[in-house]
């Protein structure tokens, strides 16, 4: 994009930043931008388009996210060296920065405490004991001794009585979310409902599903029951999807006095509730929904931010009603999990070692979290020393769309709230900082101390 070409979007539909990532992404695909072309500044394409300079920052993340576009240290935004494919998503669920020259906060990960040797040790006693039985497709049998121990490691005190036939196992959280919601959605445009600022996952699955997102107004303790209640009756909402435990980004949990009113109103109108629970690490501090209202909720849970998330290892807890349901939905999409994930998951669990590997994390988290709130702890932050991440919310002077791309053109990289809000919905002036470096690392300290230069700079000139 150079000072001649600029895109038209006064007829374009849905959100500006959408449109104009598009229209850059189709530029750049038949070469009217060429490779290396430096973009403008984020100010001047916001004046000349009559959009607002966030909106353009959002567009450029999004686009570097998916290497349409890079972001050099000191020198601005240009066009990629190669554009892979042209039909690359908005965003990805995973994304995870290789290069070494970048400190990365965008994604919540799991610390290294060890597990690696611990999982390698596993896997090699296992193909020993293992003899002929990784040769033939699984069974309806062939991960029942995965499912009890996944009883073993949720335990009843959180998720109130259950068996393990109960139990349903899944490519980690995120896979058996979109199982529960395969087993529970109906109609032609079934609604789902959620918390105003979910995980991008919860977009992704929407749409895989074809499936309406609502998102319900949240305050200190979570969702509101008003919100929940209104959104029920005026939208036909089936499901709530919720993250109460540990609510990312904004480490908000919801306490039980909470979910009991929530449990209440799901309970009068007949609303199964999905509660994601794969952000907790550290030990409940309130009774899962599956706990309260049994016969309408599901419980999602998973090895990946508590031992590693290589495993992909995930299991939901069903309604006695829906067990057999929900298992028929996860055989007819991928038959069962690999019989050797099931077996090292199982030894993981069961010989207490997943036990100890959990609490060294929880204790790197602590860490982490102790160390970054001692930088950046004169800023309005929310945060938890059991939640890995942060909730910044911005300094006047800045949006948060801005500063993670200010950060991004200094080899650090946050996630701006936009990313968490729900399609056309609005967006709080915020970003979430994972904290992915130990409290003892150099660079992830001065990456810290440099983010905490960068919010006392405040913008040179008013929003447009």
């Amino acid at each position: 994009m150079n000072t001649i070409w600029f895109p038209d979007l006064s007829e374009a539909e849905g959100p500006k930043y959408r449109a104009l990532a598009k229209a850059i992404r189709e530029a750049v695909v038949d070469g009217r931008l060429p490779v290396g072309e430096k973009l403008p500044p984020v100010r001047e394409v916001a004046w000349q388009l009559q959009i607002t300079p966030g909106t353009v920052a959002r567009a450029y993340s999004i686009l570097v996210d998916d290497g349409v576009l890079e972001a050099a240290v000191g020198r601005g935004t240009f066009v990629a060296q190669r554009l892979m494919r042209s039909d690359l998503p908005e965003d990805s669920l995973i994304n995870i920065v290789r290069n070494h020259n970048h400190i990365d906060f965008r994604g919540c990960r799991v610390p290294d405490v060890g597990q690696g040797k611990i999982i390698n040790r596993h896997m090699i006693e296992a193909a020993k004991r293992a003899e002929d039985t990784y040769v033939d497709y699984p069974t309806s049998s062939s991960d029942a001794a995965a499912r009890k121990a996944v009883c073993h490691w949720i335990g009843e005190d959180h998720v109130g009585r259950f068996e393990a036939d109960n139990v349903v196992l899944g490519l980690g959280a995120q896979n058996c979310t979109i199982l529960a919601l395969q087993a529970l959605l109906r109609g032609v445009r079934p609604v789902i409902m959620t918390e105003q600022l979910a995980y991008p996952g919860v977009r992704r699955a929407a749409q895989l599903l074809r499936a309406e997102l609502v998102g319900l107004r949240m305050d200190g303790e979570g969702i509101r029951p008003d919100a929940f209640e209104e959104a029920i009756r005026q939208q036909g909402g089936q499901v709530l999807l919720t993250a109460a435990e540990v609510h990312s980004p904004t480490t908000i949990r919801t306490p039980y006095s909470r979910k009991r009113e929530l449990a209440e109103i799901a309970r009068r109108y007949a609303v199964q509730i999905i509660e994601d629970d794969c952000h907790r690490i550290a030990a409940p501090q309130a009774p899962a929904y599956r706990a309260i209202l049994p016969e309408q909720s599901w419980y999602i849970g998973s090895l990946t931010k508590s031992v590693a998330a290589s495993l992909r290892f995930g299991f939901l807890v069903a309604p006695s009603e829906y067990s057999r349901m929900a298992r028929q939905v996860s055989q007819g999409n991928f038959y069962g999990l690999p019989q050797p994930i099931l077996d090292l998951c199982e030894t993981l669990i069961m010989s207490g070692e997943a036990s100890d590997i959990r609490k060294r994390v929880v204790a790197s988290c602590e860490d982490r979290v102790q160390n970054a709130v001692n930088i950046l702890g004169q800023w309005d932050i929310r945060w938890r020393p059991d939640a890995p991440f942060l909730w910044l919310k911005m300094p006047q002077g800045w949006r948060g769309s801005r500063f993670a791309l200010v950060c991004g053109e200094q080899g650090i990289r946050v996630k701006p709230a936009d990313e968490f809000a729900l399609s056309d919905a609005e967006s709080p002036n915020a970003v979430r900082i994972a904290v992915n470096r130990p409290g003892n690392d150099a660079r992830g300290k001065a990456a810290l101390h440099r983010l905490n230069e960068i919010l006392q700079q405040h913008a040179l000139e008013p929003e447009i």
